[in-house]
């Protein structure tokens, strides 16, 4: 099962937030959010600081899509 962080990156759009400015609110990496631009799996405690900076829910910011290959 693949991640895919496309409603976070909408949700920074619709706040007029650069990746930047969710770095400093939620304390998190370059790294980390270099690993979320491609899609890669991150920390459960980085999720919990950008939910925490964003006041949402897990579900707001990341989305789980089925591999082909299991459909």
């Amino acid at each position: 099962m693949a991640v895919s962080y496309m409603k976070l990156w909408h949700l920074l759009l619709d706040r007029r937030m650069t990746k930047g400015d969710l770095e400093r609110a939620a304390g998190v990496s370059h790294y980390t959010m270099t690993q979320m631009g491609k899609d890669k799996d991150v920390s459960t405690e980085a999720l919990r600081n950008i939910c925490n900076a964003l006041n949402c829910e897990l579900n707001d910011i990341i989305e789980f899509i089925k591999d082909e290959k299991q459909s």
